[in-house]
């Protein structure tokens, strides 16, 4: 059967959160959903990806959640669904886990092969995971879905992390919201609450088994780790009375603020993993400290993320598609 046949695409091309909106009027228990599985193989390949539904969702997605956050900071008061909840004790038990798995002794520093045992859990139970937070009358949906959540942690042959497995996390709610799980009310605590709750997991994951970066540029890229919370941690920043972006390399501004802001949270990582000046191990947010105002970060960061990360073949080529986030081309009606 053709993708098209399996799926239709939304009317508006890459707002997530008008198929939500449509998913709540006729909720898609009869969809024949699928497990993702890879399509980018090659390097021509990327044009089909930058063509496909699953980039306009993805990257509609991403950019409707920094506009939700904007002026915001963490601790805002937001509405908390039952399905955040859920989502944050999926979380809490990835967490759990972990303590559950202490790193071995071995003669590497990194990649503690502990890694492997904790990955094997999260494989075994995805599913079981996923179906705690999709209501029953959804249940055709949860092998599709679990896929993003298996690929959102890291990888268990390399024992390492990074972008392309945080873009594996974003995908996962996007396909949340696609089945109205998630509602255009949770944007704020879906980066809130979520996806702050698994920046802290994927820190400890990281500090456990000493994770290598995946793909990581050393000091020309942005963070070893890590990228979404830059883009609406700048966003929570624009129009700050007062921080400005010169203030996240001042130690003061960032033990005072770090706890408001997704950014400066980043930062406080930084500095406690790496050692040296801050404008040798993180030569690109040094320079990005120069730039005047938030906005303009935020704008960078978007064009930086779109360049950086979803036009790079090494990154996309493990990204998986479905009927939820199809390869298929975007159609416009």
């Amino acid at each position: 059967m053709a993708e098209g046949e399996r799926h239709s695409p939304p009317d508006d091309v890459g707002k997530s959160w008008d198929v939500v909106d449509s998913s709540e009027d006729s909720p898609p228990a009869t969809q024949n959903f699928i497990i993702p599985k890879k399509e980018i193989h090659t390097v021509p390949d990327m044009g089909k990806w930058k063509r496909s539904q699953a980039y306009a969702d993805y990257i509609g997605f991403i950019l409707t959640l920094n506009e939700g956050v904007k002026g915001k900071k963490l601790t805002f008061e937001y509405t908390v669904s039952e399905a955040i909840e859920k989502l944050v004790a999926l979380l809490n038990t990835l967490d759990r886990w972990i303590d559950e798995t202490p790193p071995v002794d071995q003669p590497s520093r990194f990649g503690n092969k502990a890694y492997r045992t904790w990955y094997a859990k999260l494989d075994e139970e995805a599913e079981n995971l996923v179906a705690t937070v999709v209501p029953t009358h959804l249940a055709a949906a949860v092998p599709e879905v679990a896929v993003y959540l298996k690929e959102a942690v890291g990888n268990s042959t390399r024992i390492d992390y990074g972008t392309g497995h945080e873009a594996a996390f974003a995908a996962f709610l996007c396909c949340l919201c696609k089945i109205g799980v998630l509602r255009v009310d949770d944007q704020i605590a879906i980066v809130f609450k979520v996806f702050n709750r698994y920046l802290e997991v994927m820190r400890k994951l990281q500090k456990t088994y000493r994770m290598e970066p995946a793909g990581s540029q050393g000091v020309w890229g942005l963070d070893d780790f890590q990228f979404l919370p830059f883009i609406w941690g700048s966003s929570q920043l624009i129009d700050h009375p007062y921080l400005e972006p010169r203030h996240f390399v001042d130690e003061k501004a960032v033990n005072e603020n770090h706890k408001d802001y997704m950014f400066l949270e980043c930062i406080l990582f930084i500095t406690e993993m790496k050692t040296g000046p801050f404008a040798e191990h993180s030569n690109q947010l040094w320079n990005i400290s120069a730039v005047p105002s938030w906005s303009k970060v935020n704008q960078g960061l978007i064009r930086m993320y779109k360049a950086e990360c979803l036009e790079k073949f090494p990154v996309i080529q493990h990204f998986k598609f479905g009927s939820l986030l199809p390869i298929h081309p975007v159609t416009s009606c």
